[in-house]
């Protein structure tokens, strides 16, 4: 039997880590108790106090506190939290308990399905898919009041270089110059006023179009194809030549967290393997959430690298990060 689709009484699912995206979280629910990973490895457990919510009438239901049922892995077992002496917890722990207890027979089956098949897209000025910067299990819990703002993230701003940073910024060597170029260029692909529309992705990769902002109503039921939505996220194709190559930079830099990402073929995904290893500790923690690995002589090499790294506590700066093609072309950029 598959727990992830004959249970019903178990709900075990992913979904994507957005703006920036930074992989993917799978769970293991039942009633309002979860078990979290974002790494395969370690879960973390909560439960709260969902009948608290019964009777309430309000378009977005307000949300209540979560409380620690504990942390779990393999190599360390169960970390128990706080026990509180009260009806409800008692409730709530028996809960806990059910998803610890599951959790046990099928955690070593991650990833599970995706199934955040809502998804805010950012578009470009023609009104096309630019970027994806929310997803959900529900339209109802994506905000559609946010910023409009694609962000490459915080570790891109430490790490990050493209092997046409000289051509595109005079100081591409200052920390984050790099990242606050294409944060910028890609925001402005979204014409004079930024757009984003809500769809509802089906089973074939199309989509159905729901609520518009910043658009006409006229599309907001208009169907796409799912090849006008990117796999990678980002849009990767309606660039010039100098800043398609600054994106493709940009991927393959987060090889790591894109390799969690289903649609990929074989060839693709070996490429991104490749890329990974030049990051063996992002490679090495999040490994475990990958649908399909088609070298594994890589990804164990790189493993043993993260391995000797944490042992001897190696302590440098961020090292630049990029493309493993641009790094075989020119080997003395690997020292830099």
């Amino acid at each position: 039997m598959d727990p992830t689709t004959t249970d019903t009484a178990f709900h075990c699912y992913s979904q994507r880590m957005l703006n920036p995206f930074r992989g993917i979280v799978s769970y293991v629910s039942y009633r309002s108790a979860d078990a979290v990973t974002a790494d395969g490895s370690q879960w973390d457990i909560y439960v709260s106090n969902a009948a608290l919510l019964d009777g309430l009438e309000t378009v977005r239901r307000p949300q209540i506190s979560d409380i620690r049922y504990g942390s779990w892995s393999a190599r360390q077992g169960l970390k128990r939290g706080p026990l509180l002496p009260s009806d409800d917890f008692l409730q709530m722990e028996a809960m806990g308990t059910l998803v610890y207890q599951h959790l046990l027979e099928i955690g070593e089956q991650v990833p599970f399905p995706l199934q955040d098949r809502y998804e805010l897209w950012l578009l470009d000025a023609d009104a096309r898919p630019l970027a994806l910067i929310d997803s959900a299990l529900a339209a109802s819990d994506i905000d559609t009041r946010q910023s409009l703002v694609w962000r490459p993230g915080q570790d891109c701003r430490r790490t990050f270089t493209s092997s046409v940073a000289e051509q595109l910024i005079s100081e591409p060597e200052r920390p984050g110059a790099m990242t606050d170029y294409l944060a910028t260029y890609i925001n402005s692909r979204t014409g004079d006023s930024a757009a984003a529309q809500l769809f509802e992705r089906n089973a074939d990769g199309s989509g159905s179009g729901l609520q518009v902002i910043n658009l006409p109503d006229s599309l907001s039921h208009r169907s796409l194809p799912a090849s006008e939505f990117p796999v990678h996220l980002l849009d990767m194709q309606r660039h010039d030549a100098l800043h398609a190559h600054l994106v493709h930079d940009f991927i393959c830099w987060q090889a790591p967290w894109q390799l969690s990402l289903p649609g990929m073929d074989a060839a693709e995904r070996g490429e991104f393997e490749q890329h990974a290893r030049v990051q063996p500790l992002k490679l090495a923690h999040l490994y475990r959430l990958y649908p399909e690995i088609i070298d594994r002589a890589v990804i164990d090499a790189a493993r043993v690298e993260a391995r000797l790294r944490s042992t001897h506590r190696i302590s440098k700066p961020a090292e630049k990060v990029m493309s493993t093609f641009y790094i075989e072309l020119c080997p003395e950029a690997a020292d830099r």
